[in-house]
């Protein structure tokens, strides 16, 4: 009688901790999904205000002594907002902030509060949506919803994966890592090289490494709350800091597929 009473416990207690869990990570989910909407609307509106199919109301800028409207793919021109936010000194101000940000998140949560550190991480997905506006005067518009749909299909397949997987994923952490570092001294480098080769072992490269991180970081955020004993606010600053790791990865798988499969305009 005792035995069938401790099992029923048991099994209320992993009902409770299963439930606790699918919570969670739905609010990982929705912390990395309310992200990237906003980072889509601000790269689709900061285009907007951008560019312009008016050279009279283009910004005017000096080629070999002569003055004319700045232009890009396409058939457009930018416009004076255009050309400061993506051709102006203040662009690597706007490339280089959301790395702050990411730096304030990481190193600073346990110092911020769960409403805090829920605001830096939404203004850090609107800076990135600043600089992945210039995707849309790069890319067709048809291939970057292409190439979205690709990675949201590959992203929700690899996370899955990593959730509901039985083997153990932490040994691929330092593999990952190495990977991760490989691809940033590659792209560094081919800042300088141009060379469309290099782009293209980067991206491939990159595109396995970070598929291996969000199912990585999928596990891992499973076990962290599975085996980590987290108040309430610990619990909010930890679900901040696992939608930011997987926003990072779709961001970044997305402009790598992007690379290999979008269509640029001409």
């Amino acid at each position: 009688m005792a035995s069938t009473h401790y099992g029923g416990l048991r099994q209320v207690e992993t009902a409770e901790i299963d439930a606790g869990l699918r919570a969670y990570m739905l609010r990982v989910y929705n912390y990395m999904a309310l992200g990237l909407a906003i980072t889509g609307v601000a790269a689709l509106g900061i285009y907007m205000l951008s560019v312009t199919g008016d050279a009279a109301s283009a910004a005017r800028i000096v080629r070999n002594g002569v003055e004319g409207p700045a232009g890009v793919a396409g058939g457009l021109y930018l416009t004076p907002i255009g050309y400061t936010v993506f051709a102006s000194p203040l662009r690597w101000a706007i490339m280089f902030s959301p790395l702050l940000l990411v730096f304030a998140l990481s190193f600073g949560i346990e110092r911020l509060s769960p409403a805090a550190a829920h605001v830096l991480f939404l203004l850090y997905a609107a800076l990135m949506g600043l600089s992945l506006g210039a995707i849309f005067m790069v890319f067709t518009h048809s291939s970057i919803v292409r190439v979205f749909f690709i990675t949201a299909a590959s992203f929700g397949a690899l996370s899955l994966w990593g959730y509901t997987t039985r083997r153990d994923l932490s040994g691929w952490g330092a593999f990952l890592m190495m990977g991760l570092f490989g691809v940033i001294i590659g792209a560094l480098v081919n800042m300088f090289l141009q060379s469309s080769a290099l782009q293209w072992v980067v991206s491939i490269v990159g595109v396995f490494v970070f598929a291996g991180l969000t199912a990585w970081d999928t596990q891992r955020l499973k076990s962290e709350y599975l085996y980590g004993a987290m108040d309430r606010e610990t619990t909010e600053r930890s679900a901040i800091l696992g939608a930011l790791a997987l926003y990072l990865n779709f961001v970044v798988l997305f402009t790598l597929l992007l690379q290999l499969l979008g269509q640029r305009e001409e």
